[in-house]
């Protein structure tokens, strides 16, 4: 059972906050590739184990509810310098955390940069204040005044984190497909050159979830493959993408922030209630939800070309998700309730039958084609390599896994997004638990087949505008 050890190995004590799918799923991930013992792992969460996962894996498990109040007073005596604090919990403050990890000594990563309650559901501020991008700007701010502090690895699960990887992996095998003469790049100003010279237009985070189960979703019941809080919370906030400078229609309801990188803008409506499509190898084209994510902004920023103090080149970038078909059904209750969380939630991981996770990022706007890479992983894959996994939460522990070797390799580089990471390090440790992973060139466009018996907006001139990936 599972892949072949790390050449990093943790001696430290390891402390998770939260104990949900993805946390279930990472802990025998570290034992198996990092040589972590169960005497290493503390478990702070604040839901019990009803299921008792931390007693079949043999780590202590201890239940706190963390607040803005006490997450100080529960953590720092847990943490001695050189010890890993993993955040993934719902509602526990990433920036918080980090700031408590560099006065400890400790390592930090979360898997979503988070705030504590009552952000994201706040009314009374405005749409910008509810977004990743402020939340990005707040953690990038924090980090240009702490640059050598113990690292802290921000938004480092599936996506954002191994997709980044996946983006520069492309990036190298368009080029060495296309027989453009690159040698691999070594900062930011590279990458955006070599995206630029591959005209890239259009990047898509190309995720189709086919996993399912006999059991049914049920009425009143929001059921998933991850963390339905998670899924939730993000769905809820306004959809956000990096906006491209080939863009000719600026969208009616989009906003920028007026303040950052200015990289990105954000959509006055939900993610969850925002259609786009996209393409994958397996699945074919297909329609996603635009939900907002971190690489979503960070990638669009880290490939943007400025020539004269001006933006010469930048790629749209942003999510394509289609989630498990009970996921889908769920959201179209969701919205019925106007947006109000079903009384029962499931995630789904022992039960699921058959499906896979098809996971890649999508490159578009070359002459050749569109060009998706990543990993297509299947259930029976999934299980075969680690216990308490489906395919969804062993690709996100597979990301976490590679950016804490590359972490554990260099300690004190402060706080550090995906696109600054080593994507050789992360790929190594994350290889052998992501199934099939592919290069795949295709000739779709938003464009192509598409039903001549409802007018939409659209631009026939190009298809890589963003008012034809959108679903009216």
């Amino acid at each position: 059972m599972g892949g072949p050890r790390s050449p990093v190995s943790f001696g430290g004590r390891v402390v998770i906050v939260g104990f949900g799918s993805i946390a279930q799923g990472l802990v025998p991930l570290l034992f198996q590739a990092l040589g972590v013992q169960p005497s290493q792992v503390l478990v702070v969460t604040g839901v019990p184990d009803r299921q008792g996962v931390a007693r079949a894996l043999g780590i202590e498990l201890r239940v706190h509810r963390l607040t803005q109040a006490n997450h100080a007073q529960v953590l720092r005596p847990l943490l001695r310098a050189g010890d890993f604090l993993l955040n993934l919990a719902v509602d526990v403050c990433s920036l918080d955390l980090v700031r408590l990890c560099h006065s400890c000594g400790a390592f930090y990563l979360d898997a979503d940069n988070q705030p504590w309650p009552g952000r994201y559901e706040n009314a009374a501020l405005p749409p910008s204040q509810r977004s990743n991008y402020a939340l990005r700007e707040e953690m990038l701010a924090y980090g240009r005044d702490h640059p050598h502090a113990p690292t802290a690895c921000i938004t480092q699960g599936a996506n954002p984190g191994l997709v980044n990887s996946f983006l520069k992996v492309a990036l190298l095998a368009m080029a060495a497909d296309l027989r453009v003469d690159v040698r691999t790049p070594e900062n930011r100003r590279e990458w955006a050159a070599l995206a630029r010279r591959l005209d890239v237009k259009v990047i898509h985070v190309a995720e189709r979830d086919t996993q399912t189960t006999p059991q049914r979703r049920r009425r009143g019941e929001f059921v998933n493959t991850w963390s339905v809080d998670a899924f939730v919370d993000e769905g809820l906030q306004p959809a956000e993408l990096g906006w491209g400078t080939h863009e000719r229609h600026w969208p009616p309801d989009a906003q920028r922030h007026g303040y950052g990188c200015d990289a990105a803008i954000l959509l006055d409506r939900p993610g969850m209630g925002t259609r786009v499509r996209s393409w994958a190898p397996l699945e074919g084209p297909y329609q996603g939800f635009l939900v907002t994510h971190a690489e979503s902004i960070s990638i669009a920023d880290f490939l943007t070309v400025r020539e004269a103090g001006q933006v010469a080149y930048r790629p749209t970038v942003h999510y394509a998700y289609h989630p498990c078909d009970d996921a889908v059904a769920s959201i179209h209750e969701l919205a019925g309730r106007h947006w109000r969380l079903q009384g029962r939630q499931r995630i789904l991981r022992e039960e699921i039958s058959e499906g896979r996770d098809e996971l890649g990022v999508l490159l578009m706007g070359n002459a050749r084609g569109v060009y998706w890479y990543g990993s297509r992983l299947a259930i029976e894959q999934a299980r075969a390599l680690l216990p308490f996994n489906n395919a969804t939460s062993l690709q996100v522990a597979a990301g976490i896994l590679g950016a804490m070797v590359w972490a554990l390799q260099n300690p004190e580089r402060g706080v550090v997004e995906p696109d600054a990471v080593d994507h050789r390090v992360v790929m190594e440790a994350a290889m052998p638990w992501l199934g099939e992973v592919v290069g795949v060139w295709g000739d779709w466009t938003p464009l192509k087949d598409r039903s001549p018996l409802f007018p939409e907006p659209r631009d026939g001139g190009d298809p890589w505008q963003f008012v034809n990936f959108r679903v009216g």
